[in-house]
C-alpha cells in the first residue's frame, strides 16, 4: 500500500484537491490543506527533503510584492465608485433614449452599457447585477420577449471577462508570466468582433422578429427639443464630426509616432485605435462644454446630454488604456490612475458620498482578499505538487492525446468549459493555469493567444445552462412572479428560468463562433502586439579579438579584452 501510494503521489494529492472542491469547502483552505498534509506525508515517506517547506514562506511573500496584482483592487474600486455613482442608471437612460425610436434600440443600449460596465467593473457578477436590476423591467415594461431580454443582459454582463481593461485578464498574464499589456492588446480584437456578432444578432431580429424587440412608444421618449423636434439630426451631425477628426488623427498618428520615438517602426494597431478614441472623447467634450458655457445653441439638448453622460467614463477607460498600450504606465499604475479618475468624476457630479465610498471600499477589501488568499492556497499546493513531479505527470498525461498541438488545446477548452460551469473564475485561473501554462509552452504555444482562449472559454461557460454563473446572478434579480409596473400600470409576467436559459443560447453560439476563429486564426491576438522578432541563435557570431592588452585596454582589440 505504501509503495502504490509513493508511486502514486502526484494523482492521488490531484484527486484529493478536486473532492475537497466538490465537496463545498472553501477553495483557498482546500489548496492548503491539501499542499501541507501531501508535504508532510512526502516528507515522512523519505519522497521529499525534510527543508522542503523552508521556501514556502519566501513563495507566499512573493505573492504579497507582486506589483502586477495591485492592479486588482485599483480596477475594481474603479468600477465601484463609478457603478455605485449611478453612471450605469445614467447611461442606460441616456442611450436608451437615442437608440429608442429604433426596434432594438434598448437592446443595442444595454450591448453598449454593458460593454462600458465590462470595461469598468470587470466583475461580471457587478455587470450582470446591475444591468438585471436596471434595465430588465425597461425591456418587459415595453414589450420586450422575457427569454430574449434575459439573454442580451447576461450576454452583455459576461463581456466583463474578456473587454480590456479586465481583472480576468490581469490574472491570466501573471499566471502565465506575461505583459498584461499584451494580453490587452491580445484581447482588444476578439473582444470587439464578439461584440459586433452581438450588435447583428440584435439588428437581425429587428428586421426579421420586430415583435421580441420593438422600438419604445412615443410617450416614452422624453428627449424633446424646444421646437418638438427629436434633436438627432444634431446629434448625427456631431458625431460625423468627431468620428472624422478621430480617424483623421488615426490615419497621421502612426507616422507621428514613428517620428517621435526616432525610428521607422509603426506603433500597433490597438495603440493608434485607442489614442485616436482617446482623442475623439476629449474633443467631443470640449465642444459640447463650449456650446453651453457661451450659450451657441449649436448642439441640441439631446446631443449635449450624451456627450456629458457618456463621454467621461468614456475618456476615463481610454486614458487608462492608452497610458498602458503606449507604455507610459504600468497596469498598475493605470488602475490607481483610473481610480482617482473615477472618484473625481463621483465627486464632480455630486454623487460621492461617505456611504457609497465605504461600499465601495468594503466591496474592494471583500474581492481583494478573496483573490489573494486562493493564490496563497493555489501557491502552497503548486509548490507541494511541483515537488513531488506533478508537473511530469501532467505533461504526460497530455502526451497522449491525439492530434498534437489542436489536441490539446481542444481538449484544454473543454475542460476549461466545464469547470466554467462549476467554479469562479479566480479559482481555475489559479488551480488550472498554472499546470497548464508549462505544457503548453513546451509545445510551442503562444501563452498571450493561450490565455485569452480561455478568457473567452470561459465567458462562454458563465452563459451555459444549468450551471452558468451569470444565469444564477440573473436569475437572482429577476423577478418570478407577475407584478403591477409602476410606469404602465399594466400586469406583467414575471421570467421563468427555462425562459433564461433560452435566450442565452444563441448568443452562446456566437461566443463559440469566436472561440473557433481564435483556434484556427491565431493572428487575431498574435499579430497585436510587437514580438520584437524571433532571432536563431545559429545566426549569433562572437568573435574574440586576438591583440594583446590588459582589462581595458584597446589597442590589442576590443575593450574589456584580457591578456593572453
Amino acid at each position: 500500500m505504501i509503495e502504490f501510494f509513493s508511486a502514486n503521489l502526484a494523482p492521488i494529492m490531484f484527486g484529493t484537491a478536486l473532492l475537497f472542491l466538490l465537496s463545498g469547502f472553501p477553495v483557498a483552505f482546500s489548496l492548503a490543506a491539501c499542499g501541507l498534509v501531501f508535504g508532510f506525508v512526502g516528507i515522512e515517506l523519505g519522497l521529499l527533503p525534510s527543508s522542503l517547506f523552508q521556501a514556502l514562506p519566501l513563495r507566499v511573500f512573493g505573492i504579497m510584492q507582486n506589483e502586477t496584482l495591485l492592479a486588482i483592487p485599483f480596477f475594481t474600486l474603479m468600477g465601484l465608485i463609478l457603478e455605485r455613482s449611478g453612471m450605469a442608471e445614467d447611461l442606460l437612460d441616456t442611450v436608451g433614449q437615442v437608440f429608442g425610436p429604433v426596434r432594438g434600440g434598448l437592446a443595442f443600449a444595454v450591448l453598449f452599457v454593458g460593454t462600458l460596465l465590462a470595461a469598468t467593473t470587470g466583475v461580471v457578477a457587478a455587470a450582470v447585477i446591475s444591468m438585471g436590476l436596471i434595465s430588465l423591467p425597461i425591456m418587459m415594461r415595453y414589450g420586450y420577449s422575457s427569454a430574449f431580454a434575459s439573454g442580451a443582459i447576461a450576454a452583455a454582463g459576461s463581456l466583463a471577462q474578456a473587454v480590456p481593461p479586465s481583472l480576468v485578464l490581469i490574472v491570466v498574464a501573471d499566471q502565465l508570466g506575461r505583459s498584461v499589456g499584451d494580453m490587452y492588446r491580445g484581447a482588444f480584437l476578439p473582444a470587439f468582433i464578439l461584440i459586433g456578432l452581438y450588435a447583428l444578432y440584435i439588428a437581425a431580429l429587428a428586421l426579421f422578429r420586430p415583435a421580441m424587440v420593438p422600438a419604445l412608444p412615443p410617450e416614452a421618449r422624453t428627449f424633446r427639443e424646444p421646437d418638438g423636434s427629436s434633436g438627432m439630426r444634431s446629434l448625427l451631425a456631431f458625431t460625423l464630426l468627431v468620428t472624422a477628426v478621430s480617424v483623421a488623427f488615426g490615419i497621421y498618428y502612426p507616422e507621428m509616432a514613428s517620428w517621435m520615438r526616432g525610428h521607422e517602426v509603426a506603433p500597433p494597431r490597438d495603440e493608434t485605435i485607442v489614442v485616436a478614441l482617446t482623442l475623439g472623447t476629449i474633443l467631443a467634450m470640449i465642444l459640447a462644454g463650449v456650446n453651453r458655457l457661451l450659450g451657441l445653441g449649436l448642439l441640441s439638448r439631446m446631443t449635449e446630454q450624451l456627450t456629458f453622460v457618456l463621454v467621461p467614463p468614456l475618456t476615463l477607460i481610454f486614458l487608462v488604456l492608452g497610458t498602458i498600450f503606449l507604455g507610459i504606465a504600468t497596469p498598475t499604475e493605470g488602475g490607481a490612475m483610473g481610480a482617482v479618475g473615477a472618484l473625481l468624476m463621483a465627486a464632480l457630479r455630486r454623487r460621492l458620498d461617505w456611504k457609497t465610498l465605504r461600499q465601495a471600499l468594503e466591496s474592494t477589501t471583500r474581492l481583494s482578499c478573496f483573490v489573494l488568499f486562493i493564490l496563497v492556497g493555489s501557491t502552497i499546493f503548486s509548490f507541494t505538487f511541483t515537488a513531488v513531479e506533478g508537473n511530469h505527470w501532467v505533461e504526460h498525461l497530455f502526451d497522449k492525446l491525439p492530434g498534437g498541438e489542436m489536441g490539446f488545446l481542444l481538449f484544454v477548452m473543454a475542460v476549461v468549459f466545464i469547470l466554467g460551469c462549476f467554479l469562479d473564475f479566480f479559482e481555475i485561473a489559479f488551480i488550472l493555469i498554472p499546470l497548464l501554462a508549462p505544457v503548453a509552452d513546451k509545445m510551442g504555444i503562444d501563452l498571450v493567444w493561450f490565455g485569452i482562449l480561455i478568457a473567452m472559454n470561459l465567458q462562454t461557460s458563465f452563459l451555459t445552462p444549468p450551471f452558468g454563473f451569470a444565469l444564477f446572478y440573473l436569475r437572482s434579480v429577476a423577478p418570478t412572479n407577475s407584478f403591477v409596473d409602476r410606469v404602465t400600470g399594466k400586469r406583467i409576467d414575471g421570467i421563468k428560468t427555462m425562459q433564461i436559459y433560452r435566450g442565452v443560447i444563441p448568443f452562446i453560439i456566437l461566443q463559440v463562433i469566436v472561440v473557433g476563429l481564435l483556434l484556427a486564426y491565431p493572428g487575431m491576438v498574435t499579430n497585436s502586439f510587437d514580438s520584437g522578432g524571433d532571432v536563431d541563435v545559429k545566426d549569433i557570431r562572437i568573435e574574440a579579438p586576438t591583440g594583446g592588452g590588459g582589462w581595458g585596454d584597446n589597442e590589442g582589440g576590443a575593450w574589456g579584452t584580457p591578456n593572453r
